[in-house]
């Protein structure tokens, strides 16, 4: 199956009612974490304001009677008056724009994203059952996943994006560069509990590890374009599961080619 056959495979099914309801669930338990953690946020960011004072010393100067007279006048602004004060200046009206709205779409983007895969994480076995009783009836899963291994591995790959976060700092500060750089720590996260999931349901440790060694380049390349379709605005809150359908397919047509070979991965190990 090629590239383009195996991308709009996964689209009609993804499209199906039994996969639509569960795209539906990641979609509203973000909608309703993000709507609740905005608000607190928003309650926090208000009662902050109402402990700031400022004080603000004008001078006017003006012609009264042929003479040059200065008047200086004292204002002092307090919570919300604080920020009608901001945002009367051009300049830092459009700074508090773009800081709201830029910054804070790249955060719920990513946020949601980070949401929805731990999410969806928990439905991978009944999307990819749902696969493959439509596709491949004859392929058996036998999946090495479990709670403990699950949780080692989120924990990990959360830490690990941590870690990059922090070494990368440096680089954040280079312009443009930094648009590239920051999305290394959440591709990583991404990558990684996509792939375990998948892998993890369908098939052994074995054989996982192997088709990573054989076709591990072709698999990044599909995740980085789904990454950068996540990067459109609100998409990741309910394509995640497309993602899974996507990778599901791609996987078991590699598991179904390995078995096929009759491979003793036992002997191996032994």
């Amino acid at each position: 199956m090629n590239e383009i056959t195996l991308f709009f495979t996964a689209l009609k099914d993804f499209f199906t009612r039994p996969i639509i309801k569960i795209a539906l669930y990641p979609l509203l338990i973000t909608i309703v974490i993000l709507y609740v953690m905005f608000f607190y946020a928003a309650d926090f960011g208000l009662e902050s304001f109402h402990n700031q004072v400022i004080h603000i010393q004008q001078e006017h100067s003006s012609m009264q009677n042929g003479e040059m007279v200065t008047t200086t006048t004292n204002a002092t602004y307090f919570g919300k008056g604080l920020v009608d004060f901001l945002l009367q200046f051009s300049v830092t009206s459009w700074l508090v724009g773009f800081l709201v709205y830029t910054l804070g779409t790249i955060f719920v983007m990513l946020f949601s994203l980070f949401i929805a895969l731990i999410i969806v994480g928990f439905l991978t076995p009944s999307i990819l059952n749902i696969i493959k009783k439509r596709h491949y009836e004859n392929l058996e899963f036998r999946g090495y996943g479990n709670i403990a291994n699950s949780l080692f591995v989120l924990l990990k790959s959360f830490i690990v994006m941590g870690l990059l976060f922090f070494v990368l700092i440096p680089f954040y500060f280079i312009p443009i560069l930094n648009i590239f750089i920051i999305n290394i720590p959440f591709y990583y996260f991404f990558y990684k509990l996509l792939h375990f999931d998948v892998t993890s349901t369908i098939m052994t440790q074995e054989e996982a590890a192997y088709i990573k060694a054989k076709e591990g380049g072709v698999f990044h390349v599909r995740t980085i374009g789904l990454y950068l379709l996540s990067m459109v605005p609100f998409i990741a809150l309910f394509s995640t599961v497309f993602y899974i359908v996507y990778l599901g397919h791609a996987y078991m047509i590699e598991l179904q080619n390995l078995r096929e070979k009759g491979i003793d991965f036992s002997a191996k190990v032994g």
